[in-house]
């Protein structure tokens, strides 16, 4: 591809051509996706822990459990039950709208709400943590509840005043608010949420902390997608992340990307230098029973099903090698995420490979791992991991038309779904002809989710489309064709940025959600019908 003569970094795609397939195959809609990120292995308050000689599911190229680091700490929510129990008297308006009347009617509407809470824990397929349910029905109570440790205050808003939900709603936590209408009992906060709470009596909005975004009324499956995205965020701020080569941002956009990421995102972005890493290579290629483990993974991964070679079987070694010190890297910085600066070039002499397969097989196994250390799309990628639970793919995209975008990178995870490898084809890294990078065929009429983050980290573009082709084009290696759903012309027009990232399934709305509450407003052009 071709790169902006001021273009600080390489700043480009890592891959080159992949053919086209015709493989329809064993469409799986919804392929348990989620449930990756419990299947992997764990990270330890110290470090990954990944024992000794351990064969991961990718090296042995089968069907395996895969072996990883654990998704991060769960989401701690506070149900908080607010309610009044109205006095009878004479001649005068003596009760509120609503159906909690009686202690007798608070108790029944508790031990439903808690167990509206526990099949929705059972539902989650992510880190979902429900502390027990208490009831509020004055404003000290609620203060000192809303000082508690958890992410997320959760009010069943049945009656109370709204000083009451003033003391719960604290701007530092995540709100949520769920109000009963059909079938009842009818909460009083149904009808006067919007005016009173939200509005304070007048028309413009004055409640630190929550927004109409925020309240969900009947529907709790409403409530858990909301859950899911506040989740992904709590993993995604503060995330560590090792960076080969040091954080960067692609072309002259991307430059203030690392301070973003620090600022917005609070990343901790840990700077290992390249010439550690050469010194560790060294060190990885004089150990003959590392070499010789290496050399067994990779058979072992070359000889699994839907896997076939068209490159060197020694650059395939050596990447099993950087795979192997990778992964070491990561223990001793106590994370599970990495990404590779100057990846077109720099790492090649030193590792005599490319970083393409290790970073595909680490996504694989449960890691994060990005090529080009582009700080601009990377937050997008660790959000969309961990709200989908399954890998993600950072790509190049190209230019939309008649509906259809073509996306490629080098780095393709084969386990797209968390589960199943799809077919691959080993080649080498499209630019160099140089290396081992993997052709993943993915799957024809998947439907996934697409974010385009812009350079400012203000407006993001996002779109659902289906997989309509694996073409081989001379360009990165993994490569899809992609029917976009919605309006195509606002994608040409709203499109910021560079590299876009892309999953299976459907995120929108979990991904937009997380995105307003650091302030990012998300544009899903598959809401939008197309022009006429």
């Amino acid at each position: 591809m071709k790169h902006s003569p001021d273009s600080p970094r390489c700043g480009c795609s890592c891959c080159a051509a992949a053919a086209r397939l015709d493989h329809s195959g064993e469409l799986i809609p919804d392929p348990g996706r989620r449930q990756f990120l419990y299947r992997v292995g764990a990270l330890t308050a110290g470090g990954l822990a990944l024992p000794a000689g351990m064969v991961s599911a990718a090296a042995a190229g089968g069907e395996a459990a895969v072996q990883g680091p654990r998704p991060g700490a769960p989401l701690r929510v506070q149900p908080v039950f607010t309610y009044s129990v109205p006095q009878r008297r004479e001649a005068t308006s003596w009760r509120e709208w609503g159906g909690i009347q009686t202690e007798a009617d608070a108790s029944a509407e508790q031990e439903r709400i808690r167990g509206e809470l526990a099949k929705l824990r059972k539902q989650a397929g992510f880190g979902l943590e429900f502390l027990p349910l208490v009831a509020v029905r004055n404003r000290e109570q609620a203060a000192n509840l809303a000082a508690g440790s958890h992410d997320v205050l959760l009010m069943y808003a049945a009656g109370g005043s709204g000083q009451v939900l003033e003391a719960l709603t604290r701007k530092d936590r995540w709100n949520l608010m769920f109000l009963r209408h059909d079938p009842g009992p009818v909460y009083l906060w149904y009808e006067i949420v919007h005016p009173r709470f939200l509005r304070k009596t007048v028309d413009e909005y004055g409640q630190p902390g929550m927004d109409v975004h925020d309240v969900v009324v009947d529907h709790p499956d409403d409530l858990l997608w909301r859950l899911r995205g506040l989740y992904g965020l709590k993993q995604t701020l503060g995330k560590r992340m090792v960076a080969v080569g040091g954080p960067s941002g692609w072309a002259a956009g991307g430059r203030k990307a690392p301070e973003i990421a620090r600022t917005v995102w609070r990343m901790d972005l840990q700077d290992y230098p390249y010439a550690d890493l050469g010194r560790r290579l060294k060190a990885a290629r004089a150990d003959a029973a590392l070499v010789r483990r290496s050399a067994e993974q990779a058979r072992r991964y070359l000889g699994g099903a839907r896997t076939t070679l068209e490159t060197s079987r020694a650059f395939v070694d050596n990447a099993f090698v950087l795979l192997e010190v990778f992964k070491d890297i990561l223990r001793e910085a106590g994370t599970d995420a990495i990404t590779i600066n100057s990846c077109m070039g720099t790492i090649m002499p030193m590792s005599e490979t490319t970083a393409c397969l290790p970073l595909s097989l680490l996504n694989d196994e449960g890691f994060l791992a990005f090529c080009e250390s582009d700080f601009v799309v990377i937050p997008s990628g660790v959000l969309l991991h961990y709200i989908a639970g399954t890998p993600v793919f950072l790509n190049d995209p190209t230019y939309p038309h008649r509906d259809v975008v073509t996306l490629a990178h080098c780095t393709a995870p084969r386990r797209m779904d968390g589960r199943r490898a799809e077919r691959a084809r080993i080649m080498t890294h499209f630019e160099s002809d140089y290396g081992a990078a993997p052709k993943v065929e993915m799957r024809l009429g998947q439907r996934v989710t697409n974010l385009v983050p812009d350079f400012n980290c203000k407006q993001w573009v996002g779109f659902e489309g289906t997989i309509v082709a694996n073409p081989f084009l001379d360009i990165c290696r993994s490569q899809i064709d992609v029917r976009v759903h919605g309006n195509t012309t606002a994608l040409l027009e709203e499109m910021k940025g560079f590299h876009w990232m892309t999953c299976y399934g459907s995120y929108l709305r979990e991904t937009g959600y997380a995105l307003r509450k650091i302030g990012v407003d998300l544009r899903n052009v598959s809401s939008e019908p197309r022009p006429a």
